[in-house]
């Protein structure tokens, strides 16, 4: 580790840290429906998709209602980007005459984007026509991210409103968080991206002829549009095979910094969104501080296992940390920063192969992705994930003290609890079910790249990543067989509705809750001591959980290494 790393470290999280009041106020006045200074602008636009949809922004929703009409958008989005991907070879806009995507991938495609998880079996400049990048894959990082900040916005009004039964309008959060948080801000990052060096056309690819005579097809497209909500959505689907580490997704080192700090930023500002209509600021920067203090170790682990090295690399003379697999223009410092921030935050895009990592460098990507992804996380998924172990831990800590939970002044009481342990073990369930049965059928086996834990590591990542809606892979696994292209689709369905289901249906029972008076033996939740039960029930349950899954893989493989034996 250098002086120079931890420097770059701390100024990216200096930005997240200037950003998350600004932004946190701006979306605040968006989602209580104040004006704004893009209200003119946008007002009439917002007002006429509600005509065209037959509601209002008068017009609120019961929990059931708000769910069924996420999930019904998700299934027709899900149906319709499956049929374009069928159909691109007689669409327009379609230069390099991409085939029909293959039934099989087609599914794992639609399900990847409209779940915000963006798992790509396949290469997006070999397989997809522009069509399909644009109006297909590009449309669905914007609404799926902003379904994913509707839902967290639905959990905070359960929290801040008492006697009530609605939790606002899905059509208008979705419209809004679209409008006003995620359009303006891509459409600024993208003319950015495009002045560093992204393309952004519709040419045919380029034909070049190399120094040595030989042909090269050098692709290209819309990119910088795609890379800009990819990233600030959370999404992480590339336009690139190579993803975030091809010269034309990421040309310079501003746009690299660009795309890790888009990525945390709407999740670290929604804890401040939190803090204001619950109406106590404190309480967002207790959240904020328990996922930053997750982040800080998870960054010191990766960064300090990949500047140590291989030590059969060492034994062999040559000194040094671990450059196998990193983005060679940045190095292991930002490599490793930004291979925790896209796990941490289930954004997924990746600029450096985390199968090449050390075995410690990388567990951390799957113990973010295990945890649920609440350091940070998804935009909206990070939230509400992160709320739903607040409600446990303080269950606990009114155990603790032998009197009725409480936490912003409302009764935490059985149904709370169950839906939050609902929502809770229904992750390990897909992650660790599908895993067993890949890892012992000839099927799955067959795809793994390399023998031992290592080759475990590869299979429990993908179901780790697609569960937890990641989407970014270990690699080594070859996923575009049947076998994995459904079982993955599937992991990403219930790793985002049945969550979202008994998220859901706590903030239904919450915000028909009364608000108690604070007292004497109210259990203060803004204060260190709240972190730190917050941040133990987070390990506790994650380690209880998946260390066997752990221990069979790159735990195993980290003692095997240091004894001098390889996978």
């Amino acid at each position: 580790m250098t002086l120079n790393g931890w420097i770059q470290i701390l100024l990216f999280c200096g930005l997240i840290l200037v950003l998350v009041r600004p932004l946190g106020g701006y979306m605040t006045r968006v989602f209580s429906g104040e004006r704004t200074l893009l209200s003119p602008v946008l007002g009439p636009l917002e007002r006429g998709l509600y005509r065209i949809a037959g509601t209002g922004e008068q017009e609120e929703q019961h929990w059931t209602t708000y769910t069924a009409a996420l999930l019904f958008f998700s299934i027709a989005s899900v149906v319709l980007l499956y049929f374009m991907q069928r159909f691109q070879a007689v669409l327009p806009f379609n230069p390099a005459e991409m085939p029909a995507v293959p039934p099989e991938l087609a599914f794992n495609t639609a399900v990847s984007f409209v779940t915000n998880t963006n798992w790509q079996n396949y290469g997006g400049e070999g397989t997809m026509s522009y069509l399909t990048q644009m109006a297909g894959l590009t449309v669905q990082n914007f609404v799926s991210a902003a379904a994913g900040i509707a839902i967290a916005v639905a959990l905070i009004r359960a929290f801040s409103r008492k006697s009530m039964r609605s939790l606002g309008n899905f059509w208008v959060d979705l419209t809004r968080a679209t409008l006003y948080v995620l359009l303006p801000i891509c459409v600024v990052g993208t003319l950015v991206l495009v002045w560093q060096g992204v393309p952004q056309n519709l040419n045919p690819y380029t034909v070049a002829t190399t120094l040595e005579g030989a042909q090269q097809t050098i692709a290209q497209g819309p990119v910088a549009s795609q890379m800009m909500i990819k990233h600030l959505g959370t999404n992480g689907g590339g336009f690139f095979n190579a993803n975030a580490s091809h010269p034309f997704e990421s040309p310079t080192a501003l746009t690299n910094l660009i795309h890790m700090v888009s990525i945390f930023a709407i999740g670290a500002a929604l804890t401040n969104v939190f803090g204001r209509m619950v109406g106590n600021q404190r309480q967002g920067w207790a959240i904020f501080a328990a996922m930053g203090i997750l982040f800080i170790a998870g960054v010191a682990v990766c960064y300090w296992a990949e500047a140590a090295g291989n030590p059969l690399v060492h034994a062999l003379g040559i000194e040094g940390g671990n450059m196998e697999g990193k983005e060679t223009r940045f190095g292991i410092a930002l490599s490793s920063l930004f291979a925790v921030i896209t796990t941490a935050a289930s954004c997924g895009a990746v600029n450096a192969m985390h199968g090449s990592f050390m075995a410690p460098g990388g567990m951390i990507p799957l113990i973010n992705m295990m945890l649920g992804e609440v350091v940070i996380g998804g935009v909206g998924a990070g939230l509400y994930g992160m709320l739903v172990f607040v409600v446990v831990s303080i269950f606990i800590a009114g155990l603790m003290v032998g009197r009725t939970p409480e936490y912003l002044g409302k009764k935490i009481e059985a149904k709370e609890v169950k839906m939050a342990m609902l929502a809770l073990l229904i992750l390990p369930l897909s992650m660790l079910g599908f895993t067993a049965v890949a890892v012992i059928l000839e099927t799955g086996v067959a795809s793994m790249g390399n023998p031992g834990p290592h080759g475990f590591s590869e299979a429990l990542y993908a179901y780790v990543s697609a569960t937890a809606n990641n989407g970014s892979a270990f690699g080594g696994l070859t996923g575009n067989t049947a076998w994995y292209n459904i079982t993955l689709g599937l992991a990403m369905l219930i790793g985002r509705f049945a969550m979202i289901v008994p998220v859901m249906a706590m903030a239904g029972s919450l915000v028909t809750k009364k608000a108690a008076p604070e007292s004497a033996g109210t259990f203060p939740t803004t204060g260190p001591l709240f972190i730190g039960l917050l941040i133990g029930v987070v390990l506790i349950m994650g380690g209880l959980e998946f260390f066997p899954a752990l221990a069979l893989g790159p735990i195993v493989e980290h003692l095997a290494t240091s004894l001098g034996q390889t996978f």
